[in-house]
């Protein structure tokens, strides 16, 4: 099995029976502030695209490349589809061209067909509303004598289904850095957010480690980030000036973190880098020397910003920037989606300010109403100010997922009093009528939580109340603190209160 890095989540698998190519991304992404990283734009993509096989695991565009599947990959390739429960990801792909689809079942083994013999697969397809924008998923493929998982950065909850379907595994691509804006939109005090920051980028790295031991692959390849930030506006965002709370940790950092953990089996690939991969053995070349980016990083963005700022430029060329009152053009995407969502409005709870230029809009979810404020009001205890362009283009774009768009692109601010609310973000991702149904009844549905396990002294829960996550595997107890490593959430075991969002409670109890 050859492999080789196409950037980011990226990869280009070809055995002997075919290729697979996998989450192409090289256009900006996420309103311009996405840029793959190291820079890929080189690498010959027409040839890339002459594939058998197409693998895109979610719509994040920051896998999910348009103009680049449009323009370079061939639209008679089979495209290898997760199995997710809202057909968006299908619609986005025939509309670029693709007509050949294989359904795969959620965490089943299937045989495909290439030109030069038979290739097992499988993907496992994340259905939560949190999972990307109404799915992730990453895919197995075996020849018969090298088995690899890419992972990308989807986060499965259970290991045991690839081990029982395909034994030992050769090499794992996976995700270990931030893909988020969490803290640094946020209006809190320095000193504070550096503090959050630390704790954000070192749980990611810990998460990573853990799929690690839970996979126990030979080889480890981290990818699928970090992006680099090339608008001089966001230039701070990038981990190249010593800021202990950066959530942008590049593969050095995390090379290193699993060198200091025992784990040597780390490779670095940059784009153009393949892995000759025979079972365990693996020989790797580069196209280059990989130190030409990593040993003065600063310098290299710099000079990657001065050459593709025409592109930036180009991309906000794109944004709408009309004028006029937004409150009816959000009432009238709102409003149709809140009054089909009990179970999400109810979960948010309270009034949202959004701050679009010199207009305030409230997002009034008690109410399922879109309105200007009440005299009298007062602060709301979430809200975001984003400038008049970015609402205006996914208005214009009738786009249905603003995480996807808006706030990735963190080009926004946000303030909040409480904790993190789940419901808020998850309405945000899912402006369709088909979306707020899947997302509303997903958290109306009952989940067990019977099951227990026995972890520093307590009894608790085995599955995360947050995504199922089995915290006997994903789960530390640091004091009456219980992290489970997933997604970082925490929860006060004495009381079972979850301390990072509303709801959510823990059944814990001291042992004896």
């Amino acid at each position: 099995m050859q492999i080789t890095s196409v950037g980011h989540a990226g990869f280009h698998i070809r055995t002997a029976a075919g290729s697979i190519l996998c989450d192409p991304w090289v256009n900006p992404a996420y309103f311009g502030s996405w840029f793959p990283f190291p820079d890929n734009r080189d690498l010959d993509w027409d040839e890339l695209g002459k594939c058998d096989f197409l693998y895109v695991s979610h719509l994040h565009r920051d896998h999910f490349d348009a103009k680049l599947l449009t323009d370079h990959v061939d639209k008679d390739t089979t495209v290898l589809l997760p199995d997710y429960p809202v057909p968006d990801l299908r619609r986005e792909l025939e509309k670029l061209g693709f007509h050949k689809f294989f359904e795969t079942e959620d965490s089943v083994k299937h045989t495909i067909s290439g030109p030069g013999g038979e290739i097992d697969i499988m993907i496992i397809a994340l259905r939560a509303p949190a999972d990307g924008p109404i799915g992730d998923s990453g895919i197995v493929v075996s020849d018969g004598e090298t088995t690899c998982f890419n992972m990308n950065d989807a986060r499965p909850v259970d290991m045991d289904i690839v081990h029982d379907a395909f034994g030992q595994l050769d090499i794992h691509l996976l995700q270990y850095s931030g893909a988020i804006w969490y803290p640094m939109v946020y209006d809190i005090p320095a000193r504070t957010k550096t503090n959050f920051g630390k704790q954000k980028r070192q749980r990611g790295m810990d998460r990573a480690r853990s799929y690690i031991e839970q996979v126990g692959a030979t080889w480890v390849v981290p990818s699928a980030g970090p992006p680099v930030f090339l608008d001089d506006a966001l230039r701070d965002l990038n981990d190249d000036h010593g800021d202990e709370g950066n959530i942008f940790p590049d593969q050095m950092v995390f090379l290193e973190q699993m060198r200091l953990h025992g784990n040597a089996g780390g490779i670095l690939m940059i784009p153009g880098s393949v892995a000759d991969v025979r079972g365990a053995e693996l020989e790797l070349s580069h196209p280059f020397d990989p130190g030409l980016i990593y040993d003065d990083k600063a310098d290299y963005i710099a000079r990657m910003a001065e050459r593709l700022a025409p592109v930036l430029e180009a991309e906000k060329q794109t944004w709408d920037s009309g004028s006029g009152s937004l409150l009816e053009p959000l009432r009238k995407r709102f409003e149709p989606i809140m009054v089909q969502s009990d179970v999400i409005c109810d979960g948010i709870g309270y009034p949202v300010g959004l701050v679009i230029g010199t207009e305030t809009i409230v997002l009034d979810f008690p109410a399922r109403a879109v309105r200007h404020p009440i005299e009298g009001e007062g602060k709301y205890r979430y809200g975001f100010r984003i400038a008049p362009e970015l609402v205006r283009t996914v208005l214009r774009d009738n786009e249905p997922d603003w995480v996807n768009t808006i706030f990735l692109s963190t080009r926004f601010q946000a303030w909040r009093i409480g904790g993190y609310n789940e419901f808020l973000y998850t309405f945000f991702k899912c402006l369709t009528d088909e979306r707020i149904a899947y997302a509303d009844g997903w958290f109306a549905e009952a989940h067990d939580d019977s099951a227990s396990t026995e972890m520093a002294g307590w009894e608790i829960q085995r599955r995360c109340p947050h995504l199922k996550a089995d915290l006997s595997k994903f789960g530390v107890v640091e004091g009456n603190t219980l992290t489970c490593n997933l997604h970082g959430w925490q929860w006060d075991l004495e009381s079972g209160r979850c301390k990072t969002s509303k709801g959510h409670e823990l059944r814990s109890r001291k042992l004896s």
